[in-house]
């Protein structure tokens, strides 16, 4: 068996990364565009981080024109922000949504088109330098090849990818999540266990995914409900920012399965954050896909404790689906009814849902076949839930 590892050039992880890191932000460029979102200007972090550039003789300007997950017309936007501003580089600072836009932008920058040209395709480029420095743990964009952004015109959510905007840098300060409210550590902390179970669970699974995923699912099992309870757990926030990399590390390398190729049109049609999308789909999906891997998810069920070592497989990863639907409730994850949606609205959307679940390529890579009719029996089973 031979297989592959990708991953980004540099990656400082720890307490005060930012001043571990400034002499590798010295060789980026002289001036920066630092992508980021209104809450994150508002708590001064921006204007710190725009500081301690100062300090080191980059020039910066802040574009925080970020509303919600990105959209083709968020990204043009920072494109324009980043040309006529004459920078060089471009610093992704935030949550999933600001990572994601400064790796479109960055791409943007250089292809001619928009984003929904490369859908399915290797992007491939010289690139500006591309530092990203997440504030939550859960995306694990810092670590992948990949990002999201919603087509404006088919209300599509594409997954887009390219080795060439792995980050040549990425600090990682669980500092800068302490003061995340409970719904977005909810949110971002099931975003990371979807990317590990995922991961390992994936037809593209090899020996080093497996090894850092399951130490993922460990971990985020022990630490989110710690983190979501209390903010300031200094230690719970150090293990999720870790777990978070580690699950993004895995899904570069092994991919997304059904859960993700489901959640995407969710968020794109009914603007449901998408680690909330994630946890509402969770337990449904990987229900269908257990038995294509029972012996993967007995593991994950000996890994957090819901099964002993040695329990028959098939029982085992019972097991693990009941643990991780007690696992969402004690996070107050929402079911579809609860967030909102309406019923009609979502059962008259399930059919595009489904064809565009299935054109992201992610439900190829779960352990069994799966085809439109099994998505819309998921889809229809959520509204079971109470």
């Amino acid at each position: 068996m031979s297989f592959q590892i990708t991953a980004g050039k540099r990656t400082i992880i720890g307490e005060n990364a930012l001043e571990t890191g400034a002499q590798y932000l010295c060789a980026m460029g002289k001036k920066a565009l630092i992508v980021t979102g209104k809450v994150i200007t508002k708590t001064g972090l921006a204007s710190k981080l725009s500081e301690k550039l100062s300090s080191l003789g980059i020039q910066s300007v802040v574009f925080n024109d970020i509303p919600g997950e990105p959209d083709d017309i968020m990204v043009q936007a920072c494109v324009s922000a980043f040309k006529e501003n004459g920078c060089d580089f471009i610093i992704g600072f935030g949550g999933g949504s600001p990572l994601d836009t400064a790796k479109a932008a960055a791409a943007m920058s250089v292809l001619n088109g928009t984003p929904a040209d490369f859908a399915g395709k290797e992007i491939t480029g010289k690139f500006p330098p591309l530092v990203l420095i997440p504030t939550t743990a859960g995306t694990g964009s810092e670590a992948t090849k990949f990002f999201c952004v919603t087509d404006s015109k088919t209300n599509t959510k594409l997954l887009l990818k390219g080795d060439d905007l792995l980050p040549d840098l990425a600090l990682i300060d669980y500092t800068y999540s302490l003061s995340a409210p409970q719904g977005i550590t909810a949110a971002t902390g099931m975003d990371a266990l979807t990317h590990a179970v995922e991961a390992y669970t994936s037809k593209k699974a090899n020996p080093v995914t497996d090894m850092y995923a399951l130490d993922a699912v460990k971990r985020i099992f022990r630490f989110l409900p710690r983190c979501y309870k209390d903010g300031s757990d200094r230690e719970a926030r150090s293990e999720m920012a870790f777990a978070a990399y580690e699950a993004g590390f895995c899904i570069n390398n092994s991919s997304v399965t059904l859960v993700h190729g489901m959640s995407r049109p969710i968020g794109a049609l009914f603007h449901v954050p998408h680690g909330i999308s994630n946890a509402m789909l969770i337990t449904e999906c990987l229900r269908f896909a257990l038995d294509g891997a029972y012996e993967k998810f007995a593991e994950l069920a000996v890994a957090v404790g819901a099964a002993a070592p040695g329990t028959d497989v098939k029982t085992a990863a019972g097991k693990f689906i009941e643990a991780l639907e007690k696992f969402t409730a004690e996070l107050n994850i929402p079911t579809l009814a609860g967030y909102g949606i309406d019923r009609d609205a979502f059962l008259a959307a399930e059919s595009k849902m489904a064809d565009d679940a299935l054109a992201s390529g992610s439900p190829a890579n779960t352990v069994k076949t799966v085809t439109k009719k099994d998505e819309l029996a998921i889809y229809g089973r959520l509204w079971e839930k109470k």
